[in-house]
């Protein structure tokens, strides 16, 4: 009898290479191993789990690189966004969970397989995730989850870097292009961005928020790069946009991210949420220039050729060439017009 084909989500870590041998000894299945590199993964990296993979008895390993696709199709939207969940986090797992569901699902279709199966716990939102991106892609598959326990980890990285750095980041149109005058793909200025700023331990946090299925869950983070660009984008868009772009921009986001959170980036509304955003980013260009020291960074300023606090227009405070004190008065009933015909109708007799 032929055995059952079963796709593993693979990272050869202690949770994947425990389902690996459960599947191929206690199930007695077909294993066909994927990983999924979103770029976080060197070519060497990418070897030693491959060899792994066979040690453990996979019929099959392969490499679905989702590098440029992960940035497509949801990054910018969370730099677009100014996304960080409760103020804080970066959506970097939830971001890439999605993208590896979603990459993985496609592979089980590729193959044909009868099974899909992940490490991830019953705990945490990992498992609702993938299930649920799996339900939504190839409904007639089923899941095998063999992982009943969520290990820690520390602080992947110690601090190395002590001296004080300015660096510049060029954005076009919403999407960081350049770092220190060099100009890069996106995703080639956000590792790059990375491989600067993760030595002064920038970007760590302890995020408490809410979990899919109802619980709170604490997460330690680390993310030098995502958290230097969000702040540099919005300091620039702040500079580049108008109050109501902001406004509607700022309420958007935070939906935005609460159900790319949640795993439900297929939904049909999550491509009219981002087709907003990205028109928004039409005029958010220029440099942002910021300075790095251990532990955290400082935003200094921006230079844009669209930066709407312009001196053409006045300053701050008393000075202005559009307008005088009278077209103020002028402006100042008529704005609060409706307000003061409300307290006239309804004011206690």
């Amino acid at each position: 009898m032929m055995k059952k084909k079963v796709v593993l989500a693979f990272s050869g870590g202690l949770d994947t290479s425990f389902c690996c041998i459960y599947l191929t000894k206690d199930r007695d299945m077909e294993v066909h191993s994927v990983i999924v590199n979103t770029g976080g993964f060197s070519e060497n990296e990418l070897r030693e789990i491959e060899k792994r993979a066979y040690a453990l008895g996979v019929t099959s390993h392969s490499v679905v690189d989702e590098t440029k696709n992960y940035y497509k199709s949801c990054i910018r939207y969370l730099i677009f966004g100014n996304v960080l969940k409760n103020a804080t986090y970066p959506l970097s797992v939830s971001a890439e969970r999605v993208s590896q569901a979603t990459a993985i699902a496609n592979y089980v279709k590729k193959i044909g397989a009868d099974y899909v199966a992940h490490g991830s716990t019953g705990a945490g939102n990992d498992q609702v995730r993938f299930d649920m991106i799996f339900n939504i892609m190839i409904p007639g598959v089923e899941i095998i989850t063999p992982i009943q326990t969520l290990p820690e980890d520390a602080w992947p990285t110690q601090v190395s870097e002590t001296r004080e750095r300015d660096i510049e980041l060029t954005f076009q149109k919403g999407e960081l292009v350049g770092l220190d005058g060099e100009t890069l793909t996106p995703v080639k200025a956000i590792q790059k961005l990375q491989e600067i700023a993760q030595p002064y331990g920038i970007g760590r946090d302890i995020h408490v928020g809410d979990t899919i299925i109802g619980i709170k869950g604490r997460v330690g983070f680390e993310a030098a790069a995502p958290i230097i660009i969000i702040k540099a984008h919005h300091t620039l868009e702040k500079h580049t946009l108008t109050k109501w772009q902001l406004s509607w921009k700022d309420q958007l986001s935070q939906f935005y991210g609460n159900w790319l959170h949640e795993g439900q980036f297929h939904d049909p509304v999550m491509r009219n949420m981002e087709a907003f955003m990205a028109d928004t980013q039409e005029t958010v260009s220029g440099k942002v220039f910021v300075k790095l020291y251990p532990y955290r960074f400082q935003i200094l300023g921006i230079e844009s050729e669209h930066d709407l606090m312009s001196n053409k227009f006045g300053s701050y405070g008393e000075m202005n060439n559009s307008w005088s004190g009278e077209d103020v008065k002028g402006f100042s009933k008529i704005f609060g017009n409706q307000t003061m015909i409300y307290h006239r109708v309804n004011e206690k007799k």
